[in-house]
């Protein structure tokens, strides 16, 4: 009897743990690269997997919500412009009744700073995205991220 009580324990544990595991179908990841001795670009590379894609920076009002970029303020850096994004694809969404932004499989994002120290300068921030597939969107997430450009 104890036999039974113990395996139908496990049998519930390894359920309750398999639900409570987050799917993460976006996996980020962060590069930087010195221009010269005060400007440097941030490269922020998505990886999706197969069938998820994310949206554009510059979704049509009424559409999903877009990827978005928030640094955190430092008196060490400040953004040069605007997140720049490789084109993306487009279809026309029934659900938004809009063309909508995505990319999917890869996408590189590159965002433009002037350094203000000589010193390592540490960029931290968040992206916003929402991630979907044929059938599915996830909602919307937050991936907290940190970096340091060296010499």
């Amino acid at each position: 009897m104890k036999k039974v009580v113990l395996m139908l324990a496990l049998i519930g544990f390894t359920i309750s743990s398999v639900k409570c595991q987050i799917f993460k179908p976006v996996k980020w990841t962060f590069a930087s690269k010195k221009i010269n001795s005060n400007e440097a670009v941030i490269f922020v590379k998505a990886t999706m997997d197969a069938g998820w894609h994310i949206y554009g920076l510059n979704v049509p009002q009424g559409g999903p919500e877009a990827t978005k970029f928030v640094f955190t303020k430092s008196k060490d850096f400040n953004l040069i412009g605007k997140v720049l994004e490789p084109k993306p694809k487009s279809k026309y969404e029934d659900v938004f009744k809009v063309n909508v932004p995505f990319h999917d499989k890869e996408v590189i994002f590159q965002q433009k700073i002037k350094l203000n120290s000589s010193t390592p300068t540490r960029i931290s921030g968040k992206v916003s995205f929402m991630s979907c597939d044929k059938t599915q969107c996830l909602p919307e997430d937050d991936y907290n991220f940190a970096l340091v450009i060296k010499e």
